[in-house]
């Protein structure tokens, strides 16, 4: 088992906004993809293993692409999320193509993940500092209370995660004094403004404004491996409670299943916070933006030209 913890990375989307495989898509001249940024940034953290969440379907380009240079600097794990990989009493809806969300791509890890590990998605920039923090708790937690699993998240302000290009998905977060997380509430469509920004719960048929300083959860958290064992019973409350009311695009979302773990005192979430701004591309026409920070980045010393040599 390693003796630092490990990174997970959720590359199973299947990129529908975006438009093709974004995992996949360099975002400068080398051919760098975010994903590798990500990865050079959590193993100069400190991270001693990477764990590739992604489909069956595009292993071989995955590899190629990405994975074969990472297995050249530190240990690599491959986890498959398929629609398959469920209980033998759930069937399947017709019609169903998307995955099961981000809390069952975490669930298929239990076999190969036995140490503290961070999980974040492949396609988003969360900045040099956040995984230096992360790491740091992730060697030495503290619960909020005793008996309580010690997780932690790094949570980015709205108004630095939003896009011109469409809405985007966020978990609101709310927080105690100590900086522990209370509650969390994921809203799927946020969208900027004029003068901010505001989200609808149904398909636009009613708006309602949010602060842009609220402090949302960009999927990047530290967790312990007792998670697995709540993330199953979190899976089975999904298919027997959940699916039915939108069988073809219901998910199972982390945010809330942590925030689930929370309210009901199994966990405490320590929630950190990064000095470096987010970026990703959620959309096709995010892209140009997202390269011309990297080679900011770069022509300030942040990152070398090629990050494997």
């Amino acid at each position: 088992m390693s003796t630092k913890p490990t990174l997970v990375l959720l590359a199973a989307g299947m990129g529908s906004r975006y438009g093709g495989l974004k995992q996949i898509d360099p975002i400068d001249e080398q051919g760098h993809k975010i994903i590798d940024f990500s990865i050079y940034d959590a193993l100069r953290a400190g991270f001693g293993k990477v764990v590739f969440i992604i489909k069956k379907s595009i292993e071989k380009d995955f590899r190629e692409c990405i994975g074969d240079a990472v297995a050249k600097k530190t240990e690599v794990e491959y986890v498959f999320q398929e629609q398959d990989a469920i209980p033998g009493w759930v069937k399947i809806p017709e019609g169903r193509v998307k995955p099961w969300g981000t809390a069952h791509a975490i669930l298929c890890c239990k076999d190969v993940v036995k140490e503290p590990f961070a999980v974040i998605n492949s396609d988003d920039y969360y900045g040099v500092s956040a995984y230096k923090t992360l790491v740091e708790f992730l060697k030495n937690p503290v619960a909020s209370a005793d008996g309580l699993m010690p997780f932690c998240m790094v949570g980015y302000q709205l108004k630095n995660t939003l896009t011109e290009h469409g809405s985007v998905a966020r978990g609101c977060c709310r927080m105690d004094d100590a900086q522990y997380l209370t509650h969390i509430e994921e809203l799927t469509k946020i969208e900027k403004t004029a003068t901010g920004a505001r989200y609808t719960q149904d398909d636009g048929a009613s708006w309602t404004d949010i602060d842009i300083n609220t402090l949302v959860s960009m999927n990047m958290w530290g967790l312990q491996p007792e998670i697995f064992a709540e993330l199953e019973k979190s899976m089975e409350r999904f298919f027997k409670e959940e699916m039915e009311k939108n069988p073809l695009k219901s998910e199972c979302f982390i945010p809330i299943e942590v925030g689930r773990m929370v309210n009901e005192k199994k966990a405490s979430v320590k929630v950190l916070s990064s000095e470096d701004k987010w970026f990703g591309v959620t959309y096709k026409e995010d892209k140009p933006f997202v390269m011309e920070s990297i080679q900011k980045l770069k022509e300030q010393g942040v990152y070398p030209e090629k990050l494997w040599d």
